[in-house]
């Protein structure tokens, strides 16, 4: 009878995903002009391109700069053929990923036909001009991906990549923290924002970071930082000095995707001016997940946060203030009694990561970028607590893609670089970034080395280098406890001393005494790992599972 249902139920998905994903697998946008659009690169040295006006370089910092001009097509051909290598990286790095958590082909090709019909609407909600930019840049995709979807297919389905991941939030793919500040909270009464994007796609993914500027022919010029081959905006500011940043909220799993965020800020960015025009904009479009967008405006000098999910959007803004924190909550009125924004403060270390921020915030009198910088790289706890390198409950986790600064009112903005957040933060002045591309005069950087704030003396550390021995020996743990496999005592008294006050290391420890039936010394290990700053409520719950169970077996 099971055999029977079993059956029943692939041949009813098979007819499902044949009827329903067919016509979005084929769908294209209007290619009107595509071939006589000028794709030829030409290289000017191994770290900078130019396809007529168009231009790549790599800064002295590791950052990849990208100046499009154009039609959409013209943009997505320019940045696909610029950048066709670093596409490339990106999409073993993420799809690599992918494959590792797949490794059967099998699964692999279900888990192709159900992402398949899970998009099999996104077509229609990814506005057209970006469509074309899409494809565009899918022309110089790996081929070595078509089995899981043609590289236009599978571009358009990466644009989704960020909602798919905060929406499975056990992966814990995403835990950003941001900020913004004005009036008498800033050295110079300007408005400040920060924020730390904690996207991890595994570190090959982190390595290659692009800042794209970007002058469309329709609509305002602007900035957006993130990795080659996304066209939608995670971070940016535009030449009115208009800010978007994304951090997720608390979703269900939707069950078909619809506009990705990344999509909706790049529509704010490129066509809102003020902060009115950003929420016309938020509340045109319908989204699959939940997400709050940090919107900075220098036009109204002042910050908000557009909460928005697939059934609801709120609006939050301080009054009788001039600081706003986002962490992964919501604080608009319509979420108050949302059921899942509840459990997120209650279980998650979201309102940790906000009280901390708020303290920090509180202890400067004016926030100047360079401080800004400061508090995005701070890795204690509240009361400036030590809770071990790569907590989530920190504000750098010591794993996120990039950290940002934005100067609106002065077009100014600081991105960081390599490692982590602890690299130097680079300068760039949009009120010259622009006329300096546009004329290409020069091939050098358009980074503003007036404006660059130094890296963190931590990278220096000998708690440096033992956290990234950490990270490496966790992994080798990790892999070991999959198989069963002995681990000699001294190598895991080696890895307590590397971050001795992070909850996981414990945890690890004690795992592996469990596995092999050395109760009471995992019970040491677990109540190590519970008096640590333990980052959620269901982590804890499970530790003391763990203790319960080992007194049990003694």
């Amino acid at each position: 009878m099971k055999k029977s249902w079993v059956i029943v139920c692939f041949v009813f998905l098979y007819l499902l995903c044949s009827c329903g994903v067919k016509k979005s697998l084929s769908a294209r946008p209007d290619l009107t002009g595509l071939a006589t659009v000028d794709t030829a690169r030409i290289k000017i040295n191994d770290s900078t391109f130019r396809l007529n006006n168009n231009s790549l370089r790599k800064n002295e910092y590791g950052i990849w700069e990208l100046y499009l001009e154009g039609t959409p097509l013209e943009r997505g051909l320019a940045a696909g053929s610029l950048s066709r290598e670093l596409i490339k990286i990106q999409e073993a790095a993420f799809i690599g990923k992918v494959t590792e958590l797949v490794p059967s082909a099998g699964y692999l090709k279900f888990l192709s036909k159900l992402v398949a019909w899970y998009n099999r609407k996104l077509h229609l909600h990814v506005p057209e001009e970006y469509k074309q930019e899409i494809y565009g840049l899918s022309r110089f995709g790996s081929k070595e991906y078509d089995t899981f979807a043609e590289p236009y297919v599978r571009m358009l389905y990466a644009h989704g990549a960020h909602d798919i991941g905060h929406a499975l939030q056990d992966l814990m793919l995403v835990g950003c923290t941001s900020f913004a500040a004005w009036n008498e909270r800033t050295a110079d009464g300007e408005l400040l924002l920060g924020r730390n994007f904690d996207f991890y796609a595994g570190d090959d993914f982190a390595k290659e970071k692009m800042v794209v500027f970007m002058k469309p022919d329709k609509g305002h010029q602007f900035m957006m930082y993130g990795w080659a081959g996304m066209m939608g905006a995670v971070s940016g500011m535009n030449d009115k000095g208009l800010t978007v940043t994304i951090n997720a909220g608390k979703s269900k799993i939707p069950l078909m995707a619809k506009t990705p965020i990344s999509i909706v800020t790049r529509e704010i960015l490129q066509y809102a001016s003020t902060l009115d025009e950003a929420i016309a904009i938020a509340k045109k479009r319908e989204v699959f997940v939940s997400e709050s967008i940090m919107v900075g405006s220098a036009l109204d000098k002042k910050a908000i946060l557009i909460e928005v999910a697939p059934h609801n959007l709120g609006v939050y803004e301080v009054t009788n203030e001039s600081q706003l924190v986002c962490s992964n909550h919501f604080q608009s009125e319509p979420f108050f009694t949302d059921q899942r924004n509840q459990k997120a403060i209650a279980e998650s270390h979201s309102l940790y990561r906000y009280q901390r921020m708020t303290e920090l915030l509180n202890q400067k009198e004016k926030l100047t970028p360079e401080n800004g910088v400061a508090i995005l790289r701070d890795r204690k706890g509240l009361g400036d607590t030590s809770i071990g390198y790569g907590n989530e409950k920190a504000l750098n986790q010591l794993l996120a893609f990039h950290g940002i600064v934005f100067k609106p009112e002065s077009l100014q903005v600081w991105l960081s670089s390599n490692p982590y957040q602890l690299g130097a933060f680079v300068g760039y002045d949009l009120t010259t970034v622009f006329e300096k591309l546009s004329s290409q005069q020069d091939w050098s950087s358009v980074a503003n080395e007036a404006l660059l704030i130094a890296k963190d003396p931590f990278v220096n550390t000998k708690a440096y280098r033992d956290y990234e021995v950490f990270r490496t020996a966790l992994r080798r743990i990790e892999n070991l406890l999959a198989t069963g496999a002995a681990i000699p005592e001294d190598e895991l008294q080696t890895f307590v001393r590397l971050n001795p006050d992070y909850w996981i290391t414990h945890y690890t420890v004690g795992r592996y005494y469990y596995n092999h039936k050395a109760y009471k010394a995992a019970i040491i290990a677990f109540k190590k790992a519970l008096r640590c700053e333990v980052t959620t409520l269901p982590d804890s719950k499970m530790l003391q599972s763990y203790i319960k169970k080992s007194y049990r077996k003694l």
